[in-house]
């Protein structure tokens, strides 16, 4: 028994410095461990300003020229000469084409041909109404024979009047046979050559289309829950993937009184200038119509908002304080493209995280890369 017991207390006394030592080792690696935690987390900033905010409805839409004209013939007729090709500028009333006219020549020449006989028999029913008249103060003839010799001249007036007019209809004709331009602007088609037959109004296709592109009329839908702020007179600001930089200003000019039912929106139709001709028809264009201004307003990005409630105007966004993001709710006001008004939460000068927003948490650190304003 007291053999065992010395054996266990040299083994004791021997391990008692291992375990020490062990003991010690610990403590020293725990020192030198690194701080465990999440890496600063790289965001975009922009400033919290106080400046005047131009509120607006979002819109898209596509233009189109407000005055064109698909040009057809009024006669059927062989296509004789064609005087322009597409795309160059036309005056209104410049020829654009005629039509084979040697059969309405011949006609009229016909018809002058009456008109002139007619003439000669108006001529000689009047003479022999003044030879009546002389008679009749004589009494050498009746009344009933003065008034056969009156009707007699109005019935070749009467003549005389039908050729005129038959003249006339077919000088219509063959002025009608001259195709014009009825408005200002440049071909956009061609649809005829020399030798082509067309048809009358009745026709579906155009023989040419007229473009008058100085102006255009820019259709877009406007929600429902936002027509009752547009007005007609208001600006409207808009670009296009065609014209890629440019910024282009029209007036709204008609507003449907209607709200279309599958879509829950009304059309509004603005008149948008042209001068340089650089917009063309067909265009899809996105802009805001510019509904109110207000002055000296709180601003934050549109790019800084998270979790936008439309309904209860409040959105949330994180702001950069002492090298952390701190989670802010808005009341928000007026909203435009790029801006909204900040009724509380953020004051200005205050950094907002613009982008990188989605990978935060309340506590991060953050590490500005980029920033607007910052």
């Amino acid at each position: 028994m007291t053999r065992k017991i010395w054996l266990a207390g040299i083994v004791l006394a021997a391990a008692a410095p291992i375990l020490a030592g062990c003991a010690g080792n610990g403590s020293a690696a725990a020192d030198r461990a690194p701080e465990v935690g999440r890496p600063p987390v790289a965001v975009s900033v922009a400033s919290v300003v106080v400046a005047d905010l131009h509120q607006t409805v979002d819109v898209v839409g596509s233009l189109a020229p407000k005055f064109s004209a698909d040009v057809k013939s009024e006669v059927s007729g062989l296509v004789t000469a064609v005087y322009v090709t597409e795309w160059v500028p036309v005056h209104k009333g410049a020829k654009l084409a005629r039509l084979d006219t040697t059969e309405t020549e011949a006609g009229l020449e016909a018809l002058k041909a009456g008109v002139a006989q007619a003439q000669v028999g108006e001529a000689r029913a009047r003479r022999e109404y003044d030879r009546a008249q002389q008679l009749k103060q004589y009494g050498l003839i009746t009344q009933q024979n003065l008034d056969d010799a009156k009707t007699a001249v109005d019935a070749a007036a009467a003549m005389t009047s039908a050729a005129q007019a038959q003249v006339r209809a077919l000088q219509a004709r063959l002025a009608k046979s001259a195709i014009t331009s009825p408005i200002d602007g440049v071909v956009a088609l061609r649809g005829v050559n020399v030798g082509d037959r067309v048809e009358n109004m009745g026709s579906g296709d155009p023989m040419f289309r007229i473009v008058d592109n100085r102006l255009f009329d820019l259709t877009v839908s406007v929600p429902s829950s936002q027509i009752a702020f547009v007005h007609v007179g208001q600006p409207l600001q808009f670009t296009t993937d065609s014209l890629p930089g440019r910024t282009f200003t029209g007036k709204v000019m008609f507003i449907n009184p209607a709200i279309d039912e599958s879509s829950r929106s009304a059309r509004v139709i603005a008149e948008v200038p042209n001068p340089d001709g650089a917009l063309k028809g067909g265009a899809f264009v996105k802009g805001q119509i510019v509904v109110a201004t207000r002055t000296g307003v709180v601003q934050v990005p549109r790019d800084a908002l998270l979790n936008w409630n439309m309904e209860q105007q409040s959105a949330d966004v994180y702001v950069v304080r002492d090298g952390k993001a701190e989670k802010r709710t808005l009341k928000i006001g007026s909203i435009n493209g790029v801006a909204v008004q900040a009724l509380s939460g953020v004051a200005a000068g205050e950094q907002v995280v613009t982008r990188g927003a989605f990978a935060l948490k309340p506590g991060d650190r953050v590490t500005v890369v980029t920033g607007q304003g910052a």
